[in-house]
């Protein structure tokens, strides 16, 4: 959807949602991967598990969170569509590594381990990171890094949302004026 796309990434609790939405009160474009581009699928094929998901849902966060795709054809069709000057893609997907060619940047949200503590004990249970297992793992994930692209820019998400979005888009100006 924009002539220039950016992917911003991290793991659960680092502020993609929050960025997302004030991306959006500023007036750029932005999809939210987690809720427009998602579905449980497997991370080898793509394809959805559809129901045998529940199953697992209460279960198993790894198997949750490892299963945790975005459709590859609606990545490709909305980074095509050239009629916006810049679209911002946000949230994580186990399959990035088939679309993140698709971007401008790539940048990773990224904040220490007790920030990340107090967002996630502030989650409703019914949110990711919201119960005890879904912590502990991304406690982690934070640790390991393992499922945020490596080569990407990082941005320190500790500080308040307004200067996060600004260093975001800040380093967006520098890449290609927007």
């Amino acid at each position: 959807m924009g002539r220039r796309n950016y992917l911003i990434n991290g793991v659960s609790g680092t502020g993609k949602t929050a960025v997302a939405n004030e991306l959006q009160r500023r007036g750029h474009q932005v999809i939210h991967g987690d809720r427009d581009l998602a579905y449980a699928g497997d991370p080898r094929t793509g394809e959805p598990i559809g129901d045998r998901m529940r199953e697992y849902t209460i279960r198993d966060a790894a198997f949750v969170h490892g299963h945790h795709l975005w459709d590859v054809g609606k990545v490709e069709l909305l980074a095509a569509d050239r009629s916006r000057p810049v679209t911002f893609f946000c949230g994580g997907a186990r399959n990035f590594h088939r679309f993140i060619d698709l971007f401008d940047a790539v940048f990773v949200l990224d904040v220490d381990l007790d920030t990340l503590n107090e967002r996630l004990a502030a989650r409703p249970e019914d949110e990711f990171g919201g119960k005890p297992d879904e912590r502990a793992l991304i406690v982690r994930l934070h640790a390991t890094q393992e499922d945020v692209p490596k080569h990407a820019a990082r941005i320190d998400a500790t500080g308040p949302l307004s200067s996060v979005v600004d260093e975001i888009l800040s380093r967006c100006t520098a890449i290609d004026p927007l």
